[in-house]
This record gives structure tokens, sequence and C-alpha cells, in this order.
């Protein structure tokens, strides 16, 4: 996401309803949202191709060999990479504010979450902030995860179902709970 793409508070006022994102930021994922769902989701599951092509025409660096499932929301394509092999599931809500890297061979499964904005608390004007997500090669982002603005899962990671994160993981480290708790190293 361009810098210029996020308003200030104090010409928008975002506490009182004003716009957080510019009107070209407002204007670009309104047209993606009507082509997502008129030419994607109701695509069958194996036109992963199909996907890419759209994609890829609104600014994600997608792989050609990545998989993206018909049901996914993802909120700005351009603020997304997808590595070869990589894949985002069913359901999983790619909330792109900030820019999301998924690496290589990296699975986010079913209804997870990539949540790349949040607001300031300790701000009076509750400014959102946006940091980027990176999920490494080969890592896991099991169902139902909730994955926070700023995190980098690292390689061979796994985040458990339903996990909730915030902070960064270590390679081939195993992820559990709310808030997440690492549990142990992989076997491999």
């Amino acid at each position: 996401m361009n810098s210029n793409d996020l308003i200030s508070p104090n010409t928008s006022n975002p506490k009182e309803g004003g716009a957080s994102f510019s009107f070209l930021n407002r204007v670009i994922r309104a047209i993606w949202i009507v082509v997502w769902f008129i030419f994607c989701r109701w695509t069958p599951t194996y036109f992963f191709g199909w996907r890419r092509l759209f994609l890829s025409f609104f600014g994600a660096q997608i792989s050609k060999s990545a998989r993206v499932y018909s049901s996914v929301n993802i909120w700005l394509p351009k603020n997304v990479t997808m590595e070869e092999h990589s894949c985002l599931g069913p359901e999983v809500n790619c909330y792109s504010m900030g820019h999301i890297h998924i690496g290589a061979y990296a699975t986010v499964s079913q209804r997870a979450v990539l949540c790349a904005g949040t607001h300031d608390i300790d701000n009076s004007d509750f400014q959102l902030v946006v940091k980027p997500i990176i999920i490494g090669s080969e890592a896991w982002v099991a169902a139902e995860a909730f994955v926070g603005p700023g995190v980098t899962i690292a390689p061979n990671s796994v985040i458990g179902a339903r996990c909730v994160i915030f902070c960064d993981t270590v390679t081939n480290g195993v992820y559990a709970g709310n808030p997440a708790k690492f549990i142990r190293y992989r076997n491999i």
C-alpha cells in the first residue's frame, strides 16, 4: 500500500465515520469486490489459474502455482504476494490493509484470518495502523487461526487451529492457544 493511501485523521476524522483511505483506494477496492464476485466467487475449485489472472490484474504478485480458493476474501490484491505452491484455503480472510507475503509451499487453512491492520489505542484519534504480515516458506496457519498485524511466521512453523498470534515465531515452532504459546519444535 502506498503511504499516500492512508488519510491523516486530522483530515477525515475516522473516529466519527470519516474515511481512513484515499478515494482512489476505496474505488479500486469497490471495483475489486464486484469483479471478484462476478468472475471468481462462483468458480469451481480447480479454476486456480483463472483466479490468479484476476488477482494479478489487480496488482497481486502471485506465482503461477499458487492456489487461491474462490471463497477467499482479499481486501486489496496489490498488497498480497504469494510464492510458488502457496495456498489460501476456503473462506480465508486476507485483510491486506498492509502487505501480506506468503512464502513458498505455505498454507493458510480454511477460515483463517490474516489481519494487517489495527488501531493505535493510545491515540485519541484511534489512528489506523497498518503492518505487514510475513508467512515463511512451508509454514502452516491452521483452520480459523488469527494472525495479527506485523507478525512474521517463520519457515516451517505451525500455527494451530483457532490460535491467536500477535508475536513472531521461531523456525520449526509449533504454536497453539489464545494467546498463542510455543508448544514444541517440529520433528522434521
